[in-house]
């Protein structure tokens, strides 16, 4: 025993000095003298004199709260081996830790230069037509990049000035949409890059995202939520009102978007903790591969032929350079769920009884597209729809597919009420299927509570309605001008081609967006495939005189060399 006691002594004698104060902890007063003495504390208790505080050791350091009339107003982060505050909050940063600019919280290596500075370059130069930069599309995609401003300032956690700065470009989206939407023709996106290069920067960009989801992203309270979701419905469980602790208010969504989970729970199982979560992992990555599939496919509908291969490179390339649909990747959330169903739906815009069941999913993954029932309701298409393709170089720009000129016929016959009837009893049966499970346990009223109730009365600092409570009646005036919008828009224009339903479809959720409480950017992918759509689907009226001209006149006329193809 001697012996190694002696070995012990000689042992801690051999130690550095730091080595041996890194063993000593600070208490809790002492911690609490030290974040005292913060600039940002000290200015704190000259507002309230009657400041109050605690201390307790959170994630292996001392955090010192303090409050004012019960109200937590400060926060100092206290090393408990040096006793040096690492950090201190105040306002909307002492609760909420997503405004306080950690490194990586959101996003990952997303927000690293070398990764999201060449993501905007590329979709910039991919998508601009460099020989008439001055197009009314150069600004279009100026400003959805536009939002990387914002969010610089939101990784520098400096909300007040970010927030202000996402409603400008809102603003503008809103308005291109509408006008779009309105006039259903546009100056659209034509890029200078032959298909082939978009394509193959399609698939690179591809791969790096998915890469960078395997090998660096986490996953934030929404994915958590959502696989927790996925297993209490597994295990035949309540599935709201029925959360763990650590996410008591992830039952905020609606059935759908658990029910989506549930493949992946099946195969990559909750072991009740947060953890890697393979599961939204997996999920987000096929949301986000089924929506560029759902993109190409899209894109061969409407133009058939080179044109149709030309816009599918187009807008796959748009979504996979885009630097703000990689951020459910790396956030594994469940956002491009709810944009994988609104392409779908436009995929089977013509077919009412399919575009009545894909409204009602997509309304009850997140409520938000619910917006769009009315116009997806009362949709009828215009007779006729000439579209034309864009140009490109490499010997494709004077390419013309006869076939590509004109939007596919739409399988819709039969009077308008009949299209309507088919629409609502798709989308109300559904809908009753969907509900049935959670009107019977907990019951409609726990549902409301737990979904709607409490997003309606959330507070947030992350929209200028949270920062400035002042501005709610503002708000409240909005919220009723987007439900008008929506009326509206279910019955003018009377007839919509598909770029219209994609262009208002998109100005609907924006409006939405700009009065909701809490607003993040993983919510723009909600309007980014319909508003990439319209951008990049150029249509245009049939001419009069082709329209009225007799088909036994026109089969009698000499054929005629196709004109080359120009962009607007």
């Amino acid at each position: 025993m001697r012996r190694a006691l002696a070995l012990a002594a000689v042992l801690l004698a051999c130690l550095p000095a730091p080595a041996l104060a890194a063993a000593a902890e600070i208490s809790a007063s002492e911690a609490t003298d030290r974040a005292d003495r913060d600039p940002k504390v000290v200015e704190e208790r000259r507002e309230h004199p009657g400041l109050s505080s605690s201390a307790a050791i959170n994630d292996g350091d001392w955090q010192v709260s303090y409050f004012a009339a019960g109200e937590r107003v400060a926060l100092a982060v206290v090393d408990p081996q040096t006793g040096e505050v690492t950090e201190s909050w105040t306002g909307y940063q002492v609760g909420w830790k997503m405004a306080r600019g950690y490194s990586g919280a959101f996003g990952h290596r997303l927000n690293a230069p070398y990764v999201i500075l060449p993501l905007f370059a590329l979709f910039a130069i991919g998508l601009i037509d460099w020989r008439r930069p001055r197009r009314v599309a150069t600004l279009d995609i100026a400003v959805l990049l536009a939002f990387g401003i914002s969010h610089w300032f939101f990784n520098r956690a400096e909300i007040g000035v970010s927030v202000p700065l996402q409603y400008p470009v809102l603003l503008y989206l809103l308005a291109r949409a509408l006008w779009v939407g309105v006039r259903g023709s546009g100056d659209g996106i034509r890029p200078v890059w032959p298909t082939a290069w978009l394509i193959v920067a399609a698939l690179f960009l591809i791969g790096v995202r998915v890469g960078l989801n395997v090998a660096d992203a986490g996953t934030i309270d929404v994915g958590y939520a959502s696989v927790v979701g996925a297993d209490r419905i597994e295990h035949g469980e309540q599935l709201y009102d029925n959360f763990p602790s650590d996410v008591s208010s992830g039952d905020t969504y609606g059935p759908v978007n658990y029910l989506a989970y549930v493949p992946f729970e099946a195969i990559w199982p909750w072991h009740g903790t947060w953890d890697d979560l393979p599961a939204s992992h997996g999920a987000a990555v096929v949301f986000d591969l089924a929506t560029i599939a759902l993109l190409v496919l899209l894109a061969l509908r409407i133009r058939p032929g080179p044109a149709g291969r030309r816009l599918a490179a187009i807008l796959a390339f748009a979504w996979a350079a885009y630097p703000y649909t990689a951020l459910p990747l790396e956030t594994n959330s469940n956002d491009a769920l709810v944009a994988m169903l609104l392409v779908a739906t436009l995929l089977v815009l013509a077919r009412p009884i399919s575009r009545g069941v894909l409204t009602a999913l997509a309304g009850l993954t997140k409520f938000a597209p619910l917006i769009l029932a009315p116009m997806l309701a009362t949709y009828r298409p215009p007779p006729s729809t000439s579209i034309d393709p864009p140009a490109g170089d490499g010997g494709e720009r004077g390419v013309e597919d006869s076939s590509a000129r004109r939007a596919p016929p739409s399988p819709v016959t039969g009077p308008p009420g009949r299209s309507m009837i088919l629409f609502a009893l798709a989308f109300v049966t559904t809908t009753a299927l969907l509900m049935l499970w959670p009107a019977i346990d907990p019951g409609l009223g726990t549902f409301w509570d737990r979904t709607l109730g409490y997003q309606a009365g959330r507070d947030s600092p992350f929209s200028i309605w949270g920062q400035v409570p002042g501005l709610e009646p503002l708000r409240v005036a909005l919220i009723a001008a987007a439900a008008a919008l929506s009326v509206a828009l279910a019955f003018w224009p009377r007839r919509k081609s598909l770029v219209q339903v994609a262009a208002l479809g998109a100005a609907l959720l924006i409006a939405l967006e700009l009065t909701a409480m809490h607003w993040f950017y993983l919510y723009i992918v909600w309007f980014f495939p319909l508003l990439l759509v319209a951008l990049a689907v150029v249509e245009r009226p049939a001419a009069p005189e082709v329209a009225a001209t007799p088909r036994r006149e026109r089969a009698s006329e000499p054929a005629r060399s196709s004109p080359p193809v120009h962009s607007s």
